[in-house]
């Protein structure tokens, strides 16, 4: 619609970047994931003039595609966006699909009509499981990829495809810049060895497929960014890499989350009072970013990807663009634990189990030792006596799954990157001042401690949907376990860990060294307790009323 247009109509322009979007019709996959659907309600939201988003959506446990869509929108998170747009639902077309599938798995019709209508791709579909088997991870975020670059090929006005890859796609190098590294094996190669394997034979495998790349994830979005650099042709194309990705800042609300992913998982086992102990380095940048700042990059960059003229073939020239905090606002695991902590213990939990306490070591063994007597340990008490009250145990199967997940998080959680965000610095400078206010994506203006205070609150509303009126009650429980954790202590283990002779014994997993470092340590002046809780009943009737609630167990399990 051009200016005299809208002169004649009575419609204000927008933004430069509302503009952009402005009668285009958008194609969203992942569009149920976290951060897919963030990006759909601040597009629906703060975009006015956009034509019509698309949504490419399998059926799912005998959901049909509509019924899944307007599930989706039943979230909290769709609240703001019914009030200030409340006619917006018939700009959402749920279309049949799975990006695994050949063809997207789309019918003739609803193919015909992405081709002829859709202007932008935000390409988000993908298991972010870290553990996922290789052929599923392979199937959805690399060949998935591999299909939607051939749907997008056939788009008659297209202006912009975005791939939204992971800025731990290229993990084991140490620095990471904006630009494309070569990956572990092409895709072509990769399908030639898997192809018609069984999973027993996937599963072996696998190690050698993946050598030093920590898991299935990181893996296959390297491979999908090296069949972006190989297929992209003359396509209006960008990578973008966000870091860790948690809970909004402030759109469309504060502190919205819905997963328990990564450090939300820490900040809701350790407020429950269900884990203890975890393997991180506390002195290593936490590379966290709001879901929401991610998004506003996001939508941003598409803009960008369209105005960047690119020559065919110069795979150089497609932007990346490298989504991190630890470029321009660092925080570490220590800091974000403490924080998280302070505020937490402001607002406890109404079904905490215990008292707040968390161990952070980047030692491995001692690592283990803690989790044996912290988690492992009275997971067996507390089952062993449930089940002599014929009840079925669930506590320790609760902590296999912890154990496992921290097992998939170690790695990045013990090591440093150093990320350049150029691009991304340059993407922000270059955003008229109504645009960074309508789409702020600026890290460095983060305050973490507001944040995190809002962050810590969400997580206790929306994942653990305790509402904030149980406050005073879950204070005084609160207080209840802090006496008992300070006085019911059965076992001190006192362990040093700061002179080097012991930090060697533990690197070097050298039994007959650590054997000595633990006995020294109870004649040193500096420890640490390790508490095990008497099973008394208050605190079995407290473990059953957390663990029956099926809410609560569907967190971790």
């Amino acid at each position: 619609m051009s200016v005299i247009e809208d002169m004649l109509t009575g419609l204000p322009r927008g933004t430069p970047i509302q503009e952009f979007y402005r009668d285009c019709s958008v194609l969203v996959t992942g569009g149920t994931g976290f951060m897919g659907k963030t990006l759909i309600e601040k597009l629906l939201r703060s975009c006015p003039s956009l034509k019509q988003v698309y949504i490419i959506i399998r059926s799912k446990k005998g959901k049909d595609v509509d019924t899944r869509v307007e599930e989706i929108f039943e979230d909290l998170l769709f609240s703001r966006l019914k009030e200030e747009v409340p006619k917006f639902r018939h700009r959402v077309v749920a279309v049949s699909g799975d990006c695994a599938l050949p063809g997207l798995g789309l019918s003739e019709t609803d193919r015909l009509k992405l081709v002829d209508q859709v202007n932008i791709v935000f390409h988000g579909a993908a298991t972010v499981r870290f553990d996922e088997r290789i052929d599923v991870a392979v199937g959805i975020n690399a060949t998935g990829t591999k299909n939607m670059l051939e749907l997008a090929r056939n788009m008659i006005g297209l202006k912009a495809f975005i791939h939204v890859s992971t800025a731990y796609a290229h993990c084991t190098l140490s620095c990471i810049e904006e630009k494309f590294y070569p990956s572990p094996h092409s895709f072509d190669q990769l399908m030639a060895t898997i192809q018609n394997l069984t999973d027993q034979e996937l599963e072996k495998i696998m190690p050698e497929l993946l050598n030093n790349i920590p898991n299935t994830y990181v893996y296959t979005k390297a491979i999908a960014e090296s069949i972006i650099k190989e297929e992209a042709g003359n396509l209006p194309i960008g990578v973008f890499r966000p870091a860790i990705v948690i809970g909004t800042r402030s759109e469309p609300l504060p502190g919205w989350i819905d997963n328990v992913y990564g450090p939300t998982g820490i900040v809701v086992g350790a407020g429950i009072g269900i884990l203890r102990t975890i393997n991180v380095d506390p002195c290593i940048t936490a590379n966290l970013v709001p879901v929401d700042m991610a998004v506003g990059a996001l939508i941003a960059s598409a803009r960008e990807v369209h105005n960047t003229q690119r020559k065919l073939g110069d795979t150089e020239g497609i932007p990346i663009y490298n989504y991190v905090s630890s470029a321009q606002k660092p925080i570490q695991w220590q800091e974000f634990v403490d924080m998280a902590g302070s505020h937490g213990m402001d607002i406890p939990c109404s079904k905490a189990i215990w008292y707040y306490s968390v161990t952070m070591t980047k030692y491995k063994v001692l690592y283990m030792i803690l989790a044996f007597l912290l988690h492992t340990l009275p997971a067996l008490l507390v089952d062993t006596v449930t089940i002599l009250c014929f009840k079925k145990p669930k506590l320790s199967k609760v902590y296999r799954k912890i154990h496992r997940l921290s097992g998939v998080l170690t790695y990045f959680c013990t090591r440093n990157w150093d990320f350049s965000d150029d691009n991304v610095q340059k993407l922000w400078k270059n955003l008229g001042p109504e645009d960074k206010k309508l789409f702020d994506f600026d890290i460095s203006s983060l305050d973490w401690n507001q944040y995190i205070y809002n962050y810590v609150r969400g997580c206790r509303v929306h994942l653990l949907k305790d509402d904030l009126s149980t406050v005073p009650e879950a204070k005084i429980r609160w207080q209840s376990y802090k006496v008992k954790f300070e006085s019911n202590l059965n076992i001190s283990l006192r362990l040093h860990i700061f002179h080097s002779f012991h930090i060697q014994a533990l690197l070097k997993n050298d039994k007959n060294q650590i054997s000595k470092a633990i006995i020294n340590a109870f004649n040193e002046d500096n420890y640490i307790y390790i508490s095990i809780l008497k099973l008394e009943k208050s605190h079995l009737d407290t473990f059953e009323y957390w663990l029956e609630d099926e809410t609560n167990v569907a967190q971790f399990v």
